[in-house]
């Protein structure tokens, strides 16, 4: 299941206030992607995310084996609440675009193929080795505090790995989101 909002400032009595559209999207038995859920909240906060996830499984929505997500602290406090048999997932969108806020601009595209190469690994022994590579070399460039970030973030992001082989390119990311949600 991946979930995400995007904040809009929209007119209401008069007013221009935010709202966020929130939405669901999961994989059917089929393996195809498919909107589940799409609400209008107020603000993003843990009851409006909790709300949102109780409606989902109250018209059906069953069997949460990955819940990705970015980290805010609303939307996994309701994963727990709601989905908590549901393994989660740090979105490596939202985490490589909170990454590249901790660098200069003209250090991010090396540091982005870096980080990036740890999620293109094809098993579980060989991304753990690419992630110690990875951040022995920011470390060794001066980058200490990213490679900080990157290991505190690590099992997070790389929830994807306790799953099939097979799925990794469709679930280690929320990027497929990201694109409905524009």
């Amino acid at each position: 299941l991946w979930i995400d909002g995007v904040t809009q400032r929209v007119r209401e009595g008069g007013q221009v206030v935010n709202v966020t559209a929130v939405i669901a999207t999961a994989t059917n038995a089929e393996g195809h992607r498919v909107i589940v859920g799409f609400d209008i909240v107020t603000t993003e906060d843990s009851a409006a995310w909790t709300a949102f996830l109780r409606s989902l499984v109250a018209r059906g929505l069953a069997g949460v084996q990955l819940v990705i997500s970015d980290a805010h602290g609303g939307i996994k406090a309701a994963i727990a609440q709601v989905l908590g048999e549901a393994t989660w997932q740090r979105c490596r969108t939202h985490f490589m675009a909170n990454l590249a806020t901790r660098v200069p601009k003209s250090n991010w595209p090396m540091i982005a193929a870096l980080v990036r190469s740890i999620f293109e690994q094809p098993d579980r022994e060989s991304t753990w080795a690419q992630l110690s590579d990875v951040v022995s070399k920011l470390t060794s460039a001066g980058f200490g505090d990213v490679a900080t970030t990157l290991l505190d973030a690590a099992d997070d992001v790389l929830a994807f790995m306790a799953f099939p082989g097979d799925h990794w390119a469709k679930i280690r990311s929320n990027n497929p989101q990201e694109r409905l949600n524009k």
